[in-house]
């Protein structure tokens, strides 16, 4: 009786830490979990707007009765879940903001719906378009509620934290540890994946140094989030895996810079851009060689 009702209590919670854990293409408790507790160790206000967030996205799939195999996975949490954080980051967390991040939870889960009935695989693009228009909104409309954030220098016997912090901007966090953790955590459920993930954000900070990205900017993990999830999604056994994710983290850094350079706030635009263009083009080429 008693494993019963644990049992109940549990399997609500479960979609939701996948919700988590898919952020970084992980469909696991554990991982959401462990994401969780580097998001709220960063910064406990984030780890709260994520959590709400995962729920609001989950319940709103559940009450438009969208496929519970695709909500059981998580599919309908992750680009809620940044799409929290992300607001938690760039405004004042007043309680217009909480209700920002409630509806803006439910529309990246209806749009991801959108693109999935499509078949379309488009990664976080829900939260990036979502965030955006929330963000634009703000800013003409309530721009007290926006956040100024200082410069902030990264002390130089740090510089080589870089590709973990790359792991932490993945869920805007630039602690080291919370690094460390969402490394852990993707490692728990695919060692490759995140071995490849720390080689991707590696690559890309190494590369943005030599193009002439300010180094701070480099040592805070700006310009490796992207290419930690570029790595994530070709990360594979085969010598061919290897050229893809290199292409893709090559090109999500390009379109990073050129973001940047026009004061666009890059989110995981530069990912989803980079890596539909990769799937594109590695498609065609197994197609032609198929046929």
């Amino acid at each position: 009786m008693e494993t019963n009702s644990l049992k109940n209590l549990v399997k609500p919670v479960v979609p939701v830490l996948k919700g988590l854990g898919q952020i970084m293409l992980q469909e696991n408790a554990l991982t959401g979990l462990l994401f969780l507790a580097g998001i709220a160790y960063g910064s406990p206000t984030m780890g709260l707007a994520a959590l709400l967030a995962t729920i609001c996205g989950t319940m709103t799939a559940r009450f438009l009765k969208y496929d519970v195999e695709e909500t059981d996975k998580g599919l309908y949490g992750f680009s809620a879940a940044l799409t929290g954080v992300a607001l938690i980051l760039f405004l004042k967390p007043q309680p217009v903001v909480w209700l920002f991040i409630v509806l803006g939870s439910v529309l990246a889960a209806i749009i991801q719906h959108f693109f999935i009935r499509k078949n379309i695989p488009v990664f976080t693009l829900p939260f990036v378009l979502v965030t955006w228009l929330i963000l634009f909104i703000v800013k003409y409309s309530l721009p007290a509620l926006m956040v100024e954030h200082p410069l902030v220098l990264i002390p130089s016997n740090q510089y080589f934290t870089f590709a973990l912090k790359g792991f932490g901007q993945v869920i805007f966090q630039g602690k080291v540890l919370s690094g460390l953790l969402f490394f852990v955590a993707v490692f728990i459920h695919s060692p490759i994946a995140a071995l490849y993930g720390l080689a991707g954000a590696m690559f890309s900070g190494i590369a943005a140094q030599l193009l002439g990205v300010p180094v701070d900017d480099i040592a805070f993990g700006l310009f490796s989030f992207n290419a930690v999830l570029c790595a994530i999604v070709f990360a594979g056994n085969k010598l061919q895996d290897g050229l893809w994710v290199t292409i893709s983290v090559f090109l999500s850094l390009m379109i990073s810079i050129l973001l940047v350079r026009y004061g666009i706030t890059q989110l995981t635009f530069p990912f989803v851009l980079a890596t539909m263009v990769t799937l594109t083009v590695k498609n065609k080429l197994v197609f032609r060689v198929n046929s």
